[in-house]
């Protein structure tokens, strides 16, 4: 799960690290009223899960509620890279002195987890990396052993932070690894990690910044991108309230309720698979196949897992068949623990459920079975002599007739 950016905040925030006030509004009244509560300048900034909101225009200074509620009228409903805007986050504004570069997240390559700081933020850390390598550190972390203070000013020292903000710094470091470990992340990333200037007495604080003694800089977090493992959902039941229902494909979200890993792709060829290897190789030999009828494509990835019961095979045909853009139905499965004449029959009652469901059930399935018991599957099907189940014995000839059905469908 990704979060959008202000409830990253709110998070940090949770985790007594230190980040500005603000809130988050739907309309440009809400908007207002945040601003007149803030008071001063402030920011608004559109809430969607993808970078470059600012180069879209999405992120706007306002001096006052009535310029904080324009600005917020400007940016929600924009299109920002395919992502509607229909949140805005208004947030008190910051003298920045400098810019930084933190993160935590896991390195699935190497099997650790992995640090990575920069004295250059505000940028793509993918561009610094390019362009100045000197200026990013990347450190592994052993999960047994964390970040400690000693680590962390380790990591703070060799990336050459200066020495008036290196104790806030490593006592950031030190809490954010915390958080990532207490939230179950695989990722948090701050950027800009920035100093910024606390006015002189006299003169207005921002929220957040009351307690700073006058004429010292503080380091505060200015943004906030985290993402949760999904794997450890059960423990975080917190989460749940974070989840946004309305990015979210409704057959993606109909698949988890019926607890199927399903992704929804752009294509016309239903896969239902039983393993995630065997699953991607089918998306590959289908969109293959599919060059030579057009371009037909692949429109989802479904893995039904080992069990392949009866009612397993039914929920995983109903999301299929429900997505109105597939033409046909590949199911390719290799018995394992799960014997192919238990899939068939289990693909056969499937047939029988979603008829006695009321599903209407008339694209054609091409059904490619192999391995454990796999002639006794097959003969199964040939008997049933189902008009909508057609048996292919390869999984190159299956692909490419289920190709040339779901061209014939479109």
């Amino acid at each position: 799960m990704d979060l959008y950016e202000y409830q990253g905040r709110e998070l940090f925030a949770r985790h007594g690290l230190p980040v500005l006030d603000g809130g988050v509004a739907t309309t440009p009244e809400e908007a207002r009223a945040i601003a007149e509560r803030l008071g001063g300048r402030v920011v608004v900034k559109a809430q969607v899960k993808v970078g470059g909101r600012g180069k879209a225009g999405g992120v706007k200074l306002a001096d006052g509620v009535d310029e904080a509620e324009a600005r917020a009228r400007d940016i929600l409903g924009m299109d920002i890279k395919g992502h509607t805007v229909h949140k805005v986050m208004v947030t008190t504004t910051a003298d920045i002195v400098e810019e930084y570069y933190f993160s935590y997240l896991l390195d699935r390559a190497n099997r650790t987890f992995l640090c990575i700081a920069s004295t250059a933020g505000g940028m793509e850390i993918e561009q610094v990396a390019h362009e100045a390598p000197e200026k990013v550190v990347k450190e592994s972390i052993d999960a047994s052993t964390g970040v400690d203070e000693a680590m962390a000013r380790d990591i703070v020292t060799r990336d050459g932070f200066t020495a008036e903000v290196e104790d806030q710094i490593t006592a950031i470091a030190v809490k954010l690894w915390q958080t990532f470990v207490a939230e179950d992340a695989t990722l948090v990333e701050v950027n800009p990690l920035a100093k910024v200037a606390v006015p002189a007495h006299g003169e207005r604080l921002p929220a957040g910044l009351a307690q700073v003694p006058a004429h010292e800089d503080k380091v505060l977090l200015l943004d906030a991108k985290v993402t949760f493992d999904d794997n450890a959902t059960f423990r975080h039941p917190d989460h749940e309230a974070w989840a946004d229902r309305s990015a979210v494909d409704p057959l993606e979200q109909r698949a988890k309720e019926r607890d199927l890993n399903y992704v929804k792709l752009e294509g016309e060829v239903g896969i239902i698979g039983n393993g995630a290897g065997l699953v991607m190789s089918t998306l590959d030999v289908v969109a293959y196949a599919g060059e030579s009828y057009g371009g037909v494509r692949p429109a989802n990835f479904l893995d039904i897992g080992g069990g392949a019961s009866a009612e397993v095979m039914a929920n995983g045909l109903e999301i299929v068949l429900s997505d109105p853009a597939v033409k046909s139905v590949f199911v390719n499965v290799f018995g394992g623990i799960t014997a192919c004449d238990e899939v068939a029959n289990g693909i056969l009652q499937a047939l029988a459920l979603l008829h006695e469901r009321g599903e209407d059930v008339t694209k054609p399935l091409v059904v490619r079975l192999d391995g454990n018991n796999a002639e006794e599957g097959r003969r199964i099907l040939d008997s049933a002599n189902n008009p909508l189940v057609e048996r292919v014995d390869t999984m190159d000839g299956a692909a490419q007739r289920v190709a040339e059905l779901a061209s014939v469908g479109a």
